[in-house]
């Protein structure tokens, strides 16, 4: 290790430098949860995607860099991965019309804020976050 490593790495610990916030793990999909936590009077962001897709893992990794930015995200959303394979003809998918996987939504109480499907643009999806915080 480097000394200038070891200084930076000190410094974190010492909490003389802000650490990276790391964002919280998405929700695992389970049938009634996305209801429940609505009901619930939470803002939810549920991604529809399949470990398969290149699309998904895109998107995937901007959601992450986004949320790791802006703690704001974590505190006004709960985020839940859909496993496509499993539930992309379930009765969330077939309610909400989801036309596939790469389908990113936000829900809040019994309405739909926006959604943003096959894009993997970070601005798009920053879009769609902030509706979640009610910048939108």
């Amino acid at each position: 290790m480097t000394t200038r490593r070891q200084i930076l790495l000190g410094a974190a610990a010492l909490g003389l430098m802000p650490a990276a916030r790391a964002a919280q793990a998405m929700i695992d999909y389970t049938p009634g949860l996305v209801q429940a936590r609505l009901a619930a009077g939470e803002t939810v962001f549920v991604d529809f995607s399949a470990t398969w897709c290149s699309t998904c893992r895109t998107q995937g990794r901007a959601n992450e860099a986004l949320r790791a930015a802006n703690p704001a995200y974590d505190a006004a959303m709960t985020f839940v991965k859909v496993d496509w394979d499993t539930y992309g003809t379930g009765e969330l998918s077939r309610s909400l019309n989801i036309p596939r996987r790469s389908t990113l939504v936000v829900l809040r109480g019994d309405r739909e804020l926006g959604r943003v499907v096959a894009q993997t643009r970070e601005a798009d999806i920053r879009a769609l976050m902030d509706l979640g915080l009610g910048l939108g």
